[in-house]
């Protein structure tokens, strides 16, 4: 595939700004397409859109397929005349600096079971497109529905803890449920409806102004997922639905009992005699959301860390040989060339190189790893055009708060290297030469997150991947996107071709 040289900015739409709580789909996602256009930024990547579950992360989603619900537009409710004003009057006292999850998923929900109660009311409102919608996404939408109504049903826990019946989804329990959760079914599917109208809306808009997305898709789904319990027969499972062996990596220098991750692993053998199909769906309904896929965790796609379920660290797990290679030729034979952007960070040996050129996906560079000495190959000078440079990424500090928290011996590289001296105001000038260095590079496409554009410390830092609870919290001031800042990074595209 081959990419135009271009800049972009990452920032998940739940950081935007807006007043209820949490960053959405409506008015401000759209003057935030508006600002790139204005600024001549072509690229807007975002994080994986899923419903978020436990943790609120957009990499442990409830389904790879169905879109985050708490990501809908209320005001776009009211306009759409699911919502009357009076039902946006309610509103608890949020936080415009960060999102409170436990405090907006009940506000949100209750306003989303008012728009279904409305539509419902109303037999001939909309059905026509809902009806589509639900028959055109089927092969996904009536399993989510159902696993969602269930869980619901069953007071919100894993499936593990199901009863049997359910957890290895006997017939005649699933139809039971089925005629019992009738309303309930229906309610998820709408709230996908909605999410997925409004998401198209958002899609067309940046596509119109000259934005392309790049969309995130996580390599694993989560054990608590309608994939893993519609599809047991592609992941490792024992007879009771239970992993048998989890994801992770091994131990670093950063970590001296490695990651234990816990996502269920696939059965990659049960994949290929299918033809790829679960692959080749989940590449389909990506691509009819995003413009570009970004794919995380590339190096899982050559071959994976396999930890016993039965450990608590992942001291003792084994690499096993993966089937990337042919499933990305399966679903290339489907689909023609694939616009992916391959995470290529971390332990990556030459199975892992061949896969990406062999497919030729231009890899990552980010800039903040890059400053040890001149052999880095994260330094600009080794940039071929056949990549993408990063400022940083959501597993980031700031750069701001890189530069601060930075060794005395990194500090002084990076200053060497970009023609710098040492001052106070040095922290706070720094992310402004750095997505200058990433701009005026080879790479086909430079994106820096949102935060290092504002020069945010790292109090705006959006994810710390060893910490439980605080994450994915930072939003961005509604005063951000002023008219100088639109006119600093439309200079940078002009000057370097972006």
């Amino acid at each position: 595939m081959t990419f135009q040289r271009s800049g972009g900015i990452l920032l998940h739409p739940t950081s935007l700004p807006g007043p209820y709580g949490i960053g959405d789909l409506g008015p401000e996602a759209h003057r935030f397409v508006d600002f790139l256009a204005e600024s001549r930024t072509r690229l807007w990547q975002v994080l994986p859109l899923g419903p978020t579950g436990y943790g609120d992360s957009p990499y442990q989603c409830f389904s790879a397929f169905a879109g985050n619900p708490y990501l809908i537009s209320p005001d776009f409710l009211q306009r759409d005349g699911f919502l009357h004003s009076n039902d946006l009057i309610e509103k608890t006292n949020f936080s415009a600096k960060k999102v409170d999850f436990g405090q907006i998923i009940p506000w949100k929900l209750n306003l989303l079971e008012r728009a279904y109660r409305r539509f419902t009311s109303d037999s001939g409102r909309d059905r026509p497109d809902f009806n589509f919608f639900c028959a055109q996404n089927e092969s996904w939408l009536e399993d989510f529905a159902l696993f969602m109504s269930i869980k619901e049903a069953q007071g919100g826990g894993s499936w593990s803890d199901w009863p049997a019946p359910l957890r290895k989804r006997e017939p005649s329990a699933l139809e039971e449920s089925k005629r019992t959760l009738v309303d309930s079914i229906l309610r998820y599917k709408f709230y996908q409806f909605l999410f997925f109208k409004q998401w198209g809306e958002l899609r067309h808009h940046a596509n119109q102004r000259g934005v392309k997305i790049i969309g995130d898709l996580p390599i694993f789904v989560a054990y608590d997922s309608s994939d893993a319990w519609a599809h047991p027969e592609l992941f490792f499972f024992d007879e009771n639905r239970m992993p048998t062996v989890v994801a992770g990596v091994p131990p670093d220098g950063f970590s001296t009992t490695g990651q234990l991750w816990g996502n269920p692993l696939y059965d990659w053998q049960k994949h290929k005699e299918s033809g790829f199909e679960w692959w080749q769906a989940r590449f389909r309904a990506a691509l009819a959301q995003v413009d570009v896929i970004r794919l995380d965790h590339f190096r899982g796609f050559a071959g994976y860390y396999e930890i016993p379920a039965s450990h608590p660290t992942a001291e003792h797990g084994q690499w096993k040989h993966a089937l990337g290679a042919e499933m990305f030729a399966a679903v290339r034979q489907a689909r023609g060339d694939l616009p992916v952007i391959a995470e290529d960070l971390g332990l990556i040996t030459e199975d892992v190189i061949a896969l990406r050129d062999d497919n030729g996906f231009p890899g990552m560079k980010v800039l903040q790893f890059a400053f040890s000495d001149p052999e880095n190959q994260f330094l600009p000078h080794h940039y071929s055009q056949h990549c993408v440079v990063y400022t940083g990424v959501h597993d980031n500090d700031t750069t701001r708060g890189w530069y601060e928290a930075a060794s005395a011996g990194e500090r002084e590289f990076a200053l060497r290297y970009l023609g710098l001296k040492a001052g106070k105001s040095m922290a706070r000038e720094f992310p402004r030469h750095l997505i200058r260095a990433a701009w005026s590079s080879l790479a086909v496409f430079a994106l820096a997150p949102m935060q290092d554009f504002l020069a945010l410390g790292g109090e705006a830092r959006f994810n710390y991947p060893s910490r439980l609870g605080g994450n994915w919290e930072w939003r961005m001031d509604a005063s951000a996107l002023t008219d100088e800042l639109c006119g600093r990074i439309r200079e940078l595209n002009y000057l370097y071709g972006r």
